[in-house]
Formats: structure tokens, sequence, C-alpha cells
């Protein structure tokens, strides 16, 4: 028989296989392939085919929009929203809108083409997480927005539309609705109780050790007890932080080994899958959520969506997370 897990934070309901999980193998998994790096705009020799650069990690005595970057940072040259304008907010009879005002970043995490993150090496990684927090610090002066989302498509069907390996960064000038359910759900959890469920969270899957993949001093990483997907994986900060922008420089050391090696657990045993991965943090330009707790979600894109999961909002999950955490820690690294 399956099981019924609920989100304690969201209400969500997720559908679990536990009686017959699928291992990774039962997994259809594309090989991922990339594309010839001649024509790339992300790579050494083809910064003219970007927008020029915001900003950018260079070795010494090297030029803007030019190669010698190590991280860098252009607009998006088809962007959801544009920087430019003013929000007019007005109704059209019941309807709300607004002209599409934000921002919409891309982050070139590195010069080769064929380099993810869990390929890089520590020190690499380190300035792809600095450039996150600059970024999103910058932004958060501009007082039209109010969210700021990092988010990485890995693989055509988690989808990316350029192999190169880039985050993306959009500037929101409103909550959007699934991370202000999290934030509703955490802060009634904190005005009940006085306390901050993701730490509650932390402090149970540390007790329980059945689904804790990794921990270091500052960050813990696990399979969540209500998982959406097969293999999900959450990174969270042991000490309770509202925001990214405020990680230390030990942190992102901290959390730029943990990620490399979450997911090089994860590609191994599941060769290579496409995977979503999304910092949730704070909204910026509001009232405080003391609730809150910043975190990672990396999400392997194993299954498909379909009229059921569309229809209800439940998740039906193939692999339990006690399940999956077994694979996982079976990867020598």
């Amino acid at each position: 028989m399956s099981e019924l897990r609920r989100d304690p934070i969201v209400g969500r309901w997720v559908i679990v296989n536990v009686e017959d999980p699928k291992a990774p193998k039962d997994f259809h998994i594309e090989p991922h392939h990339y594309d010839d790096a001649t024509n790339c705009p992300f790579c050494y020799g083809n910064e003219h085919m970007t927008p020029p650069e915001i900003q950018a990690f260079r070795h010494e005595k090297t030029h803007v929009n030019k190669q010698g970057w190590q991280v860098r940072v252009v607009p998006n040259k088809f962007p959801a929203l544009q920087i430019e304008g003013e929000l007019d907010r007005h109704g059209l009879g019941i309807f709300d809108m607004s002209n599409g005002i934000g921002a919409h970043e891309v982050i070139i995490e590195t010069p080769y083409h064929t380099k993810d993150i869990s390929d890089l090496e520590q020190n690499e990684i380190e300035k792809i997480l600095e450039m996150y927090s600059l970024r999103s610090k910058d932004l958060e002066k501009d007082k039209r927005f109010k969210y700021i989302l990092l988010f990485k498509n890995f693989g055509s069907s988690a989808g990316a539309t350029i192999d190169h390996n880039h985050t993306q960064l959009i500037a929101l000038p409103m909550i959007p609705k699934n991370v202000l359910e999290e934030l509703n759900g955490s802060n009634e959890y904190f005005e009940y109780r006085d306390r901050c469920i993701f730490c509650d969270i932390i402090h149970q899957e540390l007790e329980e050790k059945e689904r804790v993949l990794e921990q270091s001093k500052n960050f813990i990483a696990f399979c969540p007890y209500v998982s959406r997907s097969p293999f999900e994986i959450w990174i969270m900060p042991r000490a309770h932080k509202l925001s990214y922008c405020d990680i230390s420089k030990e942190e992102l050391s901290d959390l730029a080994k943990m990620l490399k090696d979450v997911l090089r657990r994860m590609k191994t045993a599941l060769n290579d899958p496409p995977y979503n991965f999304i910092i949730h943090t704070s909204p910026i330009n509001g009232e405080d959520r003391p609730g809150y707790h910043w975190h990672i979600e990396i999400m392997p894109r194993l299954s498909r969506l379909a009229g059921f999961e569309w229809g209800t909002g439940f998740y039906v999950v193939s692999t339990p997370p006690e399940v999956a955490i077994k694979y996982l820690k079976e990867i020598k690294l």
C-alpha cells in the first residue's frame, strides 16, 4: 500500500510508493549531450554574442566583454521582464495587471562549455555562489522589487535552452504564489510555537538520521520526508537565517563543497539526470518574516506531471526518500 504524506509547511499532500519503489535503473533518462561550442554565446571568444556584461569575476589585466572571466553576468537576451519603466498597477474589471517590470539576468558559471557545477573545483563554485549574493544585494536596492529568484535548469527536459551551464536570476515586483505559501505556512508555525519550522525539520532529520545525505559545520543535505519528486534533495543552513544574502565567507566555502558532493552523488546515481536547482530565500523591501529559513531545493526531473497532478496538486513519488537516500549514500566520491 502507498502512503499519503502531508507537508507541514504548505499543507501539500504527496503519494509515496513505499511498496514497490523504483530504483535508479528503473528511470528512463536521456543521455545528456552538449551541443557544438562554436556558436555558444556563453563560451570564451563569443562575448560579443551576449548583451554587455553587468558584472564579472575576472583575471587581472583582462577587459570587460572580453576573455579572461571566471564568472560572468549578462542581461538575458530575451528577458521575461524589463527593468526600464514604471509598474503602473491598475485594474481591468475584476482583473489586476501591471507593466512587466523586473530584472532578468544570466549568471554564466564557467568558461568551460561542458562542465557542470559538480565538475568544477571548490574555489570555482565559491565564486558562483558569491556572485549569486552580489547580484541579489545589488538588485535589492531597487525598491520596485519584492522577490529575487535564483534558479538553474540543467538539461532540455528541465527547461534549459542553452547547454552551457548557467543560472538565471529574476527580480520580481511581487512575491510569487509558491513562495507566499511557504512564507505564510512557516509564519503561522512560528507564531503558534515561537519556533522556526525549518529548524525543527533539521532537528528531526538529525535525530532520525534516516534521510540525511551529508552534514557539515554549517549545512545539512537531506531528502525531505515529503519529497515532491524521486531523489529530491534539500540543502539548508543549520543556523537560522532568513536570507541567502546573509551568507558568510566561511559558509560560502562550506556550501560550495557540499553542493559539489551532493550533485556528484545525484549525477552518478542517476546517470546525469536533468534537474532544477532553486534557492528559496526571504522577500526583499518589505516586512521581515522571522519564521522563514533560506534553503536550496534540487529536483531531478525523473517523471512528468500529468492529469492527476495538475487536477489535484498532489505529487506521486515513485521512490520514497528513505530509499533514495540509500542509493545516494552508496556513491563513493
